[in-house]
């Protein structure tokens, strides 16, 4: 997987990802499929992303919109 991030984020011009953001978008990936639905995962980082937002920071605010929710 290290392998593919790290050439994709060179392909669109991106910085590569620490092994801290990488646990942290995997984390906000998981917390927006349970949540909600699996397809919330990918549009959940994107709009992190969008939002500029760090993984630590995009994973915080989905476990607060999960717990209330009632899904945390």
């Amino acid at each position: 997987m290290r392998a593919w991030i790290d050439r994709y984020a060179a392909a669109v011009g991106g910085d590569t990802l620490s092994g801290d953001d990488i646990e942290a978008l995997l984390d906000l990936a998981g917390v927006a499929a349970h949540a909600a639905v699996r397809q919330a995962a990918p549009l959940s980082c994107w709009l992190a992303a969008r939002a500029g937002l760090t993984p630590a920071e995009a994973l915080a605010r989905a476990r607060e919109l999960a717990s209330e929710l009632g899904e945390g």
